[in-house]
């Protein structure tokens, strides 16, 4: 599931660092080898190889070179899914409601590497709108949104394969041996994003009548819209949303000033793409919601869109539990920028 693929000796020397912070190299390799049966090549490629990944950082220079975790905010600190999910559910010590001291977090989630490459994907998407032929542009446009619609609904589990879905959007052709509200499902995807299109500009400064108007148009014909009156539950995990409609419409309203408040216009699609999952301000229809809130905040400002056509749909889960239980973003976000990667590498080139 997790393709960082770090060993266990690497594994151990993130545990240390996340006890005692900054150490030494030598008082490291002690720590983790007390008995010395790790080799120092050993140790040091071990070393080098976290360094590689960012997520150990090296300071100062010489002798008084230290080691400790690059990331800072515990929302970013590693975590490696195969070792987390073998506790099952009920045995994992979980923050079972939702936690408003993650709001305070919710900065800085981008290290400068990047930020780089979103400002890179930025130029190369408005490099791609000038010179390619409008209707060629019109066509990966329309790849890009049925991509798009089958991957988010196959995360919804729509059982629709990518040609039934191109058949559906292209010639309002629905598949047999799907249901009905399959199809519903996906060409709401579509029209959600002819909406997002159509206002473009105005998820800039981001209102709650945009949250609200883009789930109406998600969940149109599947379930009613609105702010859920009702609690609900969550499979695979113990975490509890809000359940008092008053309570999650005010803690909504706060999200989306956080949002406004914050300046990369990337960080803004990031947060969004999971707070309004972790919140589930509707009955159904949040993480579909998210996914498209993120991009029309990264199509506002003229940013690559995400399909999410390359994602792991257990990874995609997995990753978003880890959020609900103990607000762990590590590996969200590093599917996320994975999503970025593909992006540059497959639309509108």
């Amino acid at each position: 599931m997790n393709d960082t693929n770090l060993n266990g000796r690497q594994k151990k020397i993130i545990d240390v660092l996340k006890q005692m912070g900054s150490v030494s190299r030598l008082a490291l390799a002690d720590i983790v080898s007390p008995d010395a049966s790790i080799s120092r090549i050993t140790f040091i490629r071990d070393l080098n190889r976290l360094i590689d990944l960012k997520i150990v950082k090296v300071s100062e220079k010489g002798k008084n070179t230290t080691y400790g975790l690059a990331e800072t905010n515990p929302l970013l600190t590693y975590l490696d899914l195969d070792s987390y999910f073998k506790t099952e559910a009920e045995s994992r010590v979980v923050n079972k409601n939702f936690n408003n001291v993650v709001f305070s977090r919710l900065n800085s989630l981008y290290s400068p590497d990047e930020i780089k490459l979103w400002e890179r994907s930025k130029n190369i998407f408005k490099e791609a709108g000038d010179k390619l032929d409008p209707s060629i542009y019109r066509r990966e446009l329309e790849r890009f949104i049925i991509e798009l619609s089958w991957k988010s609904s196959q995360i919804e589990g729509n059982t629709y394969t990518l040609i039934e879905t191109e058949t559906l959007i292209k010639q309002n052709i629905k598949a047999q041996g799907h249901s009905d509200e399959e199809a519903v499902m996906i060409l709401n995807h579509k029209k959600a994003f002819d909406v997002i299109l159509h206002k473009k500009d105005s998820f800039k400064k981001l209102d709650f009548s945009d949250i609200i108007q883009l789930h109406q148009v998600l969940t149109n014909g599947l379930v009613t819209s609105g702010i859920r009156s009702q609690k609900v539950r969550i499979s695979g995990t113990r975490y509890e949303p809000l359940s008092d409609k008053h309570q999650i419409e005010s803690v909504l309203r706060q999200l989306i000033e956080i949002v406004n408040k914050t300046e990369f216009p990337p960080e803004k699609a990031l947060i969004l793409s999971i707070m309004i999952a972790y919140l589930q301000p509707f009955s159904d229809g949040n993480k579909r919601t998210s996914r498209m809130l993120s991009n029309a905040i990264l199509l506002a400002y003229d940013y690559f869109p995400l399909s999410y056509r390359s994602i792991d749909v257990n990874e995609y889960r997995s990753a978003m539990i880890v959020f609900y239980e103990i607000n762990n973003l590590y590996n969200f976000k590093s599917l996320y920028m994975k999503q970025l990667q593909f992006a540059i590498d497959n639309y509108f080139l």
